[in-house]
């Protein structure tokens, strides 16, 4: 419980959680509304609807694969600054997200499914890169800790946001609100991966860097 306790007091854990569930909102409103949102505002059939749900979901595949995946690996492979890959794949991903947006003012279903085609395209290479980050800033032995800690709040905002979709859609009799929701709350998601976490490195316990020192000074004296 002490590292527990340690762990909730640090930035990057919150920067790292804290953007996830951003993230979670809105992969979890595209997960639960999506065919509802195509029958409702863009009057399609159950059938229609279930088409054109799978194009944007092609496409998080292909991206999740081809830039979450492959890109990243072959970037940190070549030697640039794995930090600045990770938060830079991160953050352009959380960005497109915001194409969300542009399905609210469109009633046009081919703009739509592009719109959203490239919100979830984005989301879906940032999650494996966000997911690799616990395994790196964990303190030695909190790397489930960690986890644990990012998955908690992404699932508690992918329990909030088809929630919150339902009642805006009872009070507005429109999803344009819940897109704009979830630009709004990317943007937050954002912020939180550069400035709350900053750096991509390991968090030190209390006392671990007397230890390394005291360590090092010992190989140093019994070299002499």
């Amino acid at each position: 419980m002490a590292n527990f306790g340690f762990l909730l007091r640090q930035p990057k854990v919150w920067g790292l959680s804290l953007g996830f569930a951003a993230y979670n909102y809105s992969f979890y409103l595209f997960l639960t509304w999506l065919p509802g949102y195509l029958q409702k505002s863009l009057h399609m059939s159950v059938l229609k609807s279930g088409w054109y749900t799978i194009i944007p979901w092609i496409v998080a595949t292909i991206t999740d694969l081809v830039i979450g995946g492959v890109l990243v690996d072959a970037l940190i492979a070549r030697g640039y600054d794995a930090t600045r890959v990770r938060k830079t794949i991160v953050t352009i991903g959380m960005l497109l997200g915001l194409a969300v947006i542009g399905a609210a003012f469109t009633t046009n279903a081919v703009l739509a499914t592009i719109w959203i085609s490239i919100a979830i395209g984005g989301l879906a290479f940032a999650a494996p890169v966000a997911w690799s980050i616990p395994a790196i800033i964990a303190p030695k032995g909190t790397v489930g800790s960690v986890g644990s800690i990012m998955n908690l709040l992404g699932n508690i905002s992918g329990i909030i946001a088809p929630i919150v979709a339902g009642l805006v859609i009872d009070k507005t009799n429109s999803f344009a609100a819940n897109f704009l929701i979830a630009g709004a709350i990317l943007i937050v998601g954002v912020l939180c991966f550069l400035f709350l976490l900053g750096r991509i490195e390991q968090i030190k316990m209390p006392g671990e860097d007397e230890k390394e020192t005291a360590q090092e000074d010992m190989v140093g004296a019994s070299k002499a």
